[in-house]
């Protein structure tokens, strides 16, 4: 269990850059003081005493601003930058060397039962204010943009950007956890300037066709 957690704190250090000591760190980090209750919740969830469990996380949940299903799955290493606004949900799986920044939902699309949440693989990023809704999977090293919706699959390797989620794919390169939020790929921008690319050459089209009627009628008028 001291291993997990200073594996936890340890992390925090990767990560945050504003991180000073391990004091401050263990005392004033609610996305760690999150992790470290669902921990706690988790293991009562296993053991099906479920009221124990969801009581543990509706408190930390109080304290931390990020609530944490106890039945979720957490694997090693997983970081909440800031934290205030996340939500994972029930049945969601998220690997090794995972970071999620505030206001991220993991969450599902309904009422569906059985699996409905995502499940996230090592190595991911989900950036501020992302929602991941719904039983799909994020892949390996894939970053989710800010502000991004994802409802379907994400390939390994791969950015997510805009609403709906659209895969912006890095031809099987490993992405480094470095996402600059400031300088994403914006498909959406890109397909308006294609479209209005194309509407300048048919207006020039347009334009050329009627010089040719007008010279066209000029000279008839001449014979």
């Amino acid at each position: 269990m001291f291993k997990r957690m200073k594996e936890d704190i340890e992390v925090v250090f990767e990560q945050d850059p504003a991180a000073r000591s391990y004091v401050e760190v263990i005392l004033t980090y609610s996305g760690l003081h999150a992790i470290w209750a669902h921990r706690v919740a988790h293991s009562f969830y296993k053991k099906k005493l479920f009221f124990i469990a969801r009581v543990i996380s509706q408190v930390s949940r109080f304290f931390t601003g990020i609530e944490i299903h106890p039945g979720a799955t957490i694997g090693r290493r997983f970081f909440i930058d800031h934290g205030m606004g996340v939500v994972i949900g029930e049945t969601c799986e998220i690997g090794d060397n995972v970071t999620v920044y505030q206001g991220v939902t993991l969450g599902g699309t309904g009422k569906e039962k059985g699996k409905r949440h995502p499940t996230i693989k090592d190595n991911a990023l989900i950036a501020t204010g992302a929602k991941v809704l719904g039983s799909i999977t994020v892949g390996e090293n894939s970053k989710i943009g800010a502000g991004s919706v994802v409802l379907r699959d994400v390939p390994s390797n791969s950015t997510v950007v805009g609403i709906p989620g659209r895969v912006v794919i890095q031809d099987g390169v490993k992405i480094k956890k470095d996402l600059n939020h400031s300088d994403l790929p914006d498909p959406v921008a890109d397909r308006c300037s294609a479209i209005e690319e194309k509407i300048h050459l048919l207006e020039a089209e347009i334009v050329r066709l009627k010089t040719e009627g007008v010279e066209k009628e000029n000279v008839n008028s001449t014979l």
